[in-house]
C-alpha cells in the first residue's frame, strides 16, 4: 500500500506521556482539515517562502549558528533526551535551515509543502503536512521495535524504527515518521490531489507554546486561501496530552472543544 484509505470521521491526536517525560516542554500544535484540494502553489504561498529564505540568507548564518537558532538548539537537546544524535540526524526544522544557509533555495513541491516550510523557516520549529485520509488514531511515542516504516519516496524499502525511538505511530503498527521529525513517512505525504490533512508545528524548549500558537496561526491565515476555511486546531502539551479532531464534514475553524486526556490544569 503507498497511500492511506478514505473514510475515517475522526482523528485522535496523542502524546504519550513517556514522551513528556523525557521532554517535559514538548509543545504539539495541529491543525485538522478536513478536505482541501492539494495545488501546485499559488503566488502568495510562493512569496512566504521566498521571504523566508530571504530572511535566513540575510542573517548569514553558518552550520553552528543555524544549531544555535533558540528552537532548533532546544530541539537538539530533546533529541539528545531521547537517545539520537542531531549531528548525524537533525530535527526537519535544521534540516531544511542548514540548506537555505548555505544560499540554496528549498524545491517548490506544492501549495502546503510551500507553506509549512516557509513557516518552519521563520519560526524555527519543525512543521509538517501530514494526509490522513483513512488514520483513526496517531501518537508519538516510543516505537517498541515491531513498526512498519515506508520511507518517502522509497516505500517498497520498508525499515523498522528501533525500540524506544520516538515515533509518530497509528494503532495497526505503521510508523509515519522516524527519529520523531527527522523524516516523515510515506503513507503521509502530501501529494497533489483532494486530501484530509493534518498540520503539525512543535517545539521543545520553554514558553514554546506562544510559538507554536503564532505559527498555527500563520498557517491558517494561509489555509483561509487554499480551502473553504473548515479546520479544526488543536494545543497538546504536558497538561492536555489528546484531542479528538473530526476530519470529515463541517466542524467550523475555532479550537477544539475540550475533549481529551489531561494530566493536571494549567494555572
Amino acid at each position: 500500500m503507498t497511500q492511506l484509505s478514505d473514510g475515517a470521521d475522526t482523528l485522535t491526536v496523542r502524546i504519550d506521556d513517556r514522551v513528556l517525560t523525557a521532554v517535559p516542554d514538548y509543545v504539539l500544535g495541529v491543525i485538522a482539515v478536513p478536505a482541501v484540494e492539494v495545488a501546485p502553489a499559488p503566488p502568495a504561498v510562493s512569496a512566504l517562502l521566498t521571504e523566508a529564505e530571504d530572511a535566513l540568507h540575510a542573517a548569514d548564518l553558518d552550520k553552528a549558528g543555524v544549531a544555535e537558532l533558540p528552537g532548533i538548539a532546544a530541539w537538539r537537546e530533546a533529541y539528545r533526551a531521547v537517545g539520537v544524535n542531531p549531528n548525524r540526524f537533525p530535527c526537519a526544522a535544521e534540516s531544511i535551515a542548514r540548506r537555505v544557509a548555505k544560499g540554496d533555495r528549498l524545491p517548490r513541491i506544492n501549495a502546503l509543502v510551500d507553506l509549512c516550510n516557509a513557516v518552519s523557516l521563520g519560526s524555527a520549529l519543525p512543521v509538517a503536512s501530514c494526509a490522513v485520509d483513512g488514520l483513526t488514531d496517531l501518537d508519538v511515542r516510543p516505537a517498541d521495535g515491531t513498526e512498519t516504516y515506508l520511507p518517502l519516496g522509497a516505500p517498497d524499502a520498508p525499515e523498522q524504527p528501533e525500540p524506544g525511538e520516538v515515533v509518530y505511530a497509528d494503532a495497526d503498527g505503521r510508523a509515519h515518521s522516524r527519529r520523531w521529525n527527522w523524516r516523515q513517512g510515506h503513507l503521509v505525504r502530501t501529494d497533489l490531489g483532494r486530501h484530509r490533512l493534518l498540520l503539525t508545528v512543535e517545539s521543545a524548549h520553554p514558553g514554546g507554546r506562544a510559538e507554536v500558537t503564532d505559527a498555527l496561526a500563520r498557517l491558517a491565515a494561509a489555509l483561509d486561501e487554499l480551502s473553504d476555511g473548515t479546520r479544526q486546531e488543536a494545543v497538546l502539551d504536558g497538561v492536555r496530552t489528546s484531542a479528538v479532531l473530526r476530519t470529515v464534514g463541517p466542524v467550523g475553524d475555532g479550537p477544539l472543544s475540550p475533549a481529551g486526556s489531561h494530566r493536571g490544569s494549567r494555572p
